[in-house]
């Protein structure tokens, strides 16, 4: 059985043997992204981003969803930060949408969609919630999609010049940023695979987007940085997976080393200080000369200090050497040879994702040591399941339940090998538009019905209610009274 050591958290109290106890100054908080909640897309001067394009274009998002009226948060943000307080909630971390912010191209800024995260703000600190600010959450504005979006080096100008307006205004009142969220959705899923906006299937231009989301993050940050208060802290989120081979010969080893780089190292290396791995280039250099887009000076913008890394996770990749050395994976990675994605283990979710939580474990064990002491935050951690709702309208998600107390664990146990994490945000506060899937996937610890807007909270959230009033987990088991 494990436990916490007293002498790593101080101020912590004598523990029980079955009880798992989190620092005393532990952040627990959950997290939503605008395109995903607010609805109201054409409100208040906002224009389409390229989520409301590919929404737009058939077959693309399932069954025709699109972004109205999401949860109507931009309509029901008192109601939200209520629940928010229910729930007991110290932290919110919600993402601004800059089509509300800058929603044409001559740059000018919009102050009614600066209004709408005026109030917001105000709401949480109203409740004694801190607001945690992430600048992008992949609805870039349509207007610079036409431009050349991610592709277009001058999409990271335009972002650090955004970033300054919107930390500018909320900065007196908001302490914790975050620039990007997921930069490897935005380039390989969105630019490689083509299942994300803006839907591109080019592989090179996909390591040319990363790169130019990368210096986005380097040159917003100096910015923000340039104007900010001492107790400012700034960070990127970044989503990541444990790349896990059945054998552990030479050739496994190779394929988890590759989809490692591409998945991993290939964002994270960059922002530590350490460039861009050098095996990685190597991987991916057959499909040109990519690294054409990167200038002097850039990496050393990328590389900005940070304040804390925000991480997301949902699942392990499993990988297998492929018969072919040669063949190019049909995956999510761009330039990815001789590698075989197999297909997820055990229980899933209702997304098709492996639950795992010792491969969270293993992998906030890695990243506490390979980070250099840079604080940690679970920025994003949460599982989609089919919710049933019973006769008294109540929502039991006995499957969810599981999931976070078994995450919980796994940050528990990375804590104890020395990881310095400083918070968990669960995914999702509300069940939301889940991008391509529309709105079959729920994630939240509250229920939205989305005819009626009706919230619930489910039984995993009166579960993350009770974790976060004791700031502690049951070593073994399910059942949290």
């Amino acid at each position: 059985m494990t436990t916490t050591d007293p002498s790593r958290l101080e101020g912590a109290t004598a523990l029980d043997v079955d009880t798992l106890r989190f620092p005393p100054d532990f952040v627990w908080g959950a997290a939503t992204a605008a395109f995903q909640i607010e609805g109201s897309i054409s409100a208040d001067g906002r224009t389409p981003s390229i989520w409301d394009t590919f929404a737009a274009t058939p077959g693309k998002v399932l069954n025709g969803d699109n972004g109205e009226p999401a949860c109507d948060h931009y309509n029901r943000s008192a109601e939200d930060v209520e629940l928010m307080e229910r729930l007991g909630l110290a932290a919110y971390r919600f993402s601004v949408a800059w089509p509300r912010i800058v929603p044409a191209a001559d740059g000018v800024v919009e102050p009614r969609g600066l209004a709408f995260y005026d109030r917001l703000v105000d709401q949480l600190l109203a409740k004694g919630i801190q607001p945690v600010a992430t600048l992008y959450h992949w609805d870039l504005p349509q207007w610079l999609e036409d431009e050349g979006g991610w592709r277009n080096r001058d999409t990271a100008y335009r972002f650090a010049e955004y970033a300054k307006v919107v930390h500018g205004h909320l900065g007196d009142r908001v302490k914790l940023w975050s620039t990007l969220n997921e930069p490897w959705c935005s380039a390989f899923l969105g630019h490689h695979k083509g299942i994300h906006a803006p839907g591109l299937k080019d592989s090179q231009a996909s390591l040319e987007a990363m790169h130019h989301l990368l210096l986005a993050h380097g040159l917003a940050t100096r910015a923000m940085r340039e104007q900010a208060a001492d107790d400012h802290k700034f960070s990127l989120v970044l989503n990541f997976t444990q790349a896990w081979a059945d054998n552990d010969d030479t050739a496994s080893k190779d394929v988890v080393r590759k989809v490692d780089g591409l998945h991993n190292r290939i964002f994270l290396d960059p922002v530590l200080g350490k460039g861009y791995p050098a095996d990685v280039v190597e991987d991916v250099a057959w499909l040109g000369d990519w690294q054409r887009v990167v200038q002097d000076g850039d990496l050393d913008v990328i590389a900005t200090p940070i304040d804390f890394l925000g991480v997301n996770y949902y699942s392990p990749t499993r990988v297998a050497p492929a018969a072919d050395p040669e063949v190019v994976t049909d995956g999510p990675f761009p330039g990815l040879r001789g590698a075989e994605l197999l297909d997820p283990r055990g229980e899933l979710t209702s997304f098709g994702w492996e639950q795992n939580a010792d491969a969270f474990a293993e992998l906030l064990t890695r990243l506490g040591r390979d980070v250099d002491g840079l604080p940690i935050v679970i920025t994003e951690n949460g599982s989609a399941f089919t919710d049933v709702v019973a006769d008294d309208g109540g929502v039991d998600d006995p499957q969810r339940v599981a999931f976070l107390l078994d995450h919980l664990r796994a940050v528990h146990r990375a804590i104890e090998s020395g990881a310095d994490i400083r918070g968990y945000l669960a995914w999702s506060l509300l069940d939301n538009f889940e991008w391509a899937e529309g709105y079959s996937q729920r994630f939240g610890v509250v229920r939205v019905d989305y005819e009626t807007q009706e919230r619930t909270v489910k039984r995993s959230g009166e579960v993350l209610a009770r974790i976060i009033g004791r700031n502690s987990i049951p070593a073994t088991g399910y059942d949290v009274e």
